[in-house]
């Protein structure tokens, strides 16, 4: 589904170079539930956004269902991540003067042809499906981090997508409301067939998923 072969990602600033990433190559499955692990700086984010087409590498290339995104253009690009690719933050990046469904709709607004209601449909659809049908017209304000983070899953739910690229999804929340967003996360996978890729530093919950890729200073060491 994914593939990335000898990436490297370098910031450049007039006095400083640093090199985020080195020589990556790897990669995910279709319906694969992989974590992606390391300390703070390692390159785990920029591995992220790189999967999700929101920045290029400096070096190396990566490919979407056996194309390289070289060979897309701007406009295919912007319909890969709308139409393919769900994300999910740490920090849940939700409206607060936007109710829960509307929250849920925002990324529909840039489908083409969709209509009010079938953007209204989805959304609803999505809440249902993270357990969160009774709090559509309540406000991001109103809601526990737990809730938060299931809004900003079903937001990523709504469009379809094929993957979930997920940086620290549990990373805000204690124990047991990490534990329900993992469960979530897990039955997404499981039961719907949705391939996710999550940064995470929490051993217990990456040893769930199918795949662990280590990280250490850019590299990948496992």
């Amino acid at each position: 589904m994914l593939r990335l072969t000898n990436i490297e990602k370098v910031y450049q600033t007039k006095t400083i170079e640093t090199v985020a990433l080195n020589q990556v190559t790897l990669t995910i499955n279709r319906g694969e539930f992989v974590s992606i692990m390391g300390p703070s700086g390692c390159g785990k984010s920029t591995l992220l956004s790189l999967m999700g087409l929101l920045d290029e590498p400096t070096s190396g290339t990566i490919e979407v269902d056996g194309r390289p995104v070289t060979a897309y253009t701007d406009k295919e690009l912007a319909n890969l991540r709308n139409l393919k690719i769900g994300f999910v933050f740490q920090s849940y990046h939700l409206i607060n003067d936007l109710s829960v469904v509307d929250n849920v709709e925002v990324p529909l607004l840039y489908r083409k042809g969709m209509s009010g209601k079938e953007r209204r449909q989805r959304a609803l659809q999505a809440l249902d499906k993270v357990g969160l049908s009774a709090r559509t017209a309540h406000f991001p304000g109103q809601l526990s981090g737990g809730q938060r983070q299931r809004v900003a899953i079903a937001r990523a739910l709504a469009g379809g997508p094929e993957i979930i690229l997920a940086d620290e999804p549990t990373g805000n929340l204690d124990s047991v409301m990490g534990e329900e967003i993992m469960d979530l996360l897990l039955d997404l996978n499981r039961r719907d067939g949705v391939t996710v890729v999550m940064v995470t530093h929490d051993e217990q919950q990456a040893l769930k998923t199918e795949r662990v890729i280590r990280f250490f200073d850019g590299s990948q060491v496992s």
